[in-house]
């Protein structure tokens, strides 16, 4: 499982696709999301506006991801 980091209160799924390097650009997410099976926590999504938060597991391409929150709070 990787994990990615993030330095805001959520992700969006496009936005985790493009990161990964699973897509090139935010053009290309509607359609491997139209495409491709996805689980977010579990569950298929392919929504590409999926808010990711601390803590959620997202399932690609027979990969795992799980979206830590780094951000500082001093």
């Amino acid at each position: 499982m990787k994990t990615i980091y993030i330095h805001s209160e959520y992700i969006t799924l496009g936005q985790l696709l493009k990161f990964a390097g699973i897509i090139r650009n935010g053009g290309e997410a509607k359609s491997y999301l139209a495409t491709h099976e996805v689980k977010v926590n579990g569950e298929f999504d392919n929504r590409r506006g999926r808010k990711l938060r601390d803590g959620d597991q997202v399932f690609i391409d027979n990969k795992d991801f799980l979206i830590k929150n780094n951000v500082c709070t001093e």
